[in-house]
């Protein structure tokens, strides 16, 4: 099922709800909510705590409106969230559907695990669902093979791709309307990242440090240039940088300059609560 529809607009919004990496104590984790051109509504991995919750609701965003979830891997920064998006459902969402989670078959067992141990509202994981005490279904796990095209609207695909940071991360691409939306997820430098964005109008990668490669790939993550070098070798019409650590908060700058040594399209440095229109 397609997740529910509001209606149509003309363009593609992005909310960055959280930008800080797992070790951030002055950004919220990653998440972001995508509002696409044919009314779907999707998140992007949901941060941690209260944070999305919060963040959307700053902007305007009522979180309850938004059915499905692509979630990159199942390190706690960017699900743990998960546990309050679908409690804030169960409390005033009325009979809203469960909360469908997309991602591959290890980040969801993961996230199953997490859900037994927080017990908030969710306290079966057995079948395809997440239940409360009741039985009543709340999330809704929706395993994909890397490259499955999965339909979330009338005109809005996604899919996800290998990323190289744990075992079952990802990457996801959507696509409404002829734009396309790629986030790396947490990731090393990655060709698979490289040729899953190609052609896309925007790519939200991740940035952890400027020029020690070897400190970022022993994290699991990238620097600014090798953010750059993904951009340039996609081809992308644009890069936005995210999931920065304190040290870049105050001036993330020099992430962006070291990522313009390699692609010299348009890139931003992306901000807890920041919109980004396409379109």
């Amino acid at each position: 099922m397609a997740g529910r529809l509001t209606r149509e607009i003309t363009e593609m919004r992005i909310t960055f709800l959280g930008t800080g990496a797992g070790s951030s104590t002055l950004r919220a984790h990653t998440g972001m909510a995508l509002e696409c051109p044919d009314g779907t509504k999707l998140l992007l991995d949901a941060s941690s705590g209260n944070s999305v919750l919060r963040h959307a609701n700053a902007v305007g965003l009522n979180l309850r409106e938004f059915d499905d979830l692509l979630l990159s891997h199942d390190h706690p920064d960017h699900m743990a969230g998960i546990d309050f998006v679908q409690f804030d459902r169960a409390l005033f969402g009325g009979n809203c559907d469960p909360l469908r989670v997309h991602a591959s078959h290890e980040a969801l067992e993961g996230l199953k695990r997490h859900c037994l141990a927080t017990r908030l509202n969710i306290w079966d994981i057995s079948g395809d669902y997440g239940r409360n005490l009741e039985g009543r279904e709340f999330l809704h796990w929706k395993p994909s093979p890397s490259g499955h095209v999965i339909e979330l609207g009338p005109r809005t695909t996604a899919w996800h791709f290998p990323a190289d940071h744990i075992t079952g991360a990802s990457g996801w691409r959507v696509e409404c309307d002829g734009m396309a939306v790629v986030f790396s997820g947490d990731t090393r430098y990655s060709p698979e990242v490289a040729r899953a964005s190609e052609g896309a109008d925007l790519l939200i990668h991740e940035a952890f440090c400027v020029g020690d490669t070897v400190l970022a790939s022993n994290a699991g993550h990238c620097t600014g240039g090798e953010a750059g070098q993904v951009a340039a070798e996609a081809g992308v019409a644009s890069l936005v940088l995210t999931h920065l650590t304190d040290a870049f908060h105050a001036d993330p700058d020099p992430l962006g300059v070291e990522a313009a040594q390699h692609y010299t399209g348009p890139i931003t440095i992306a901000q807890d609560c920041q919109q980004i229109t396409l379109g």
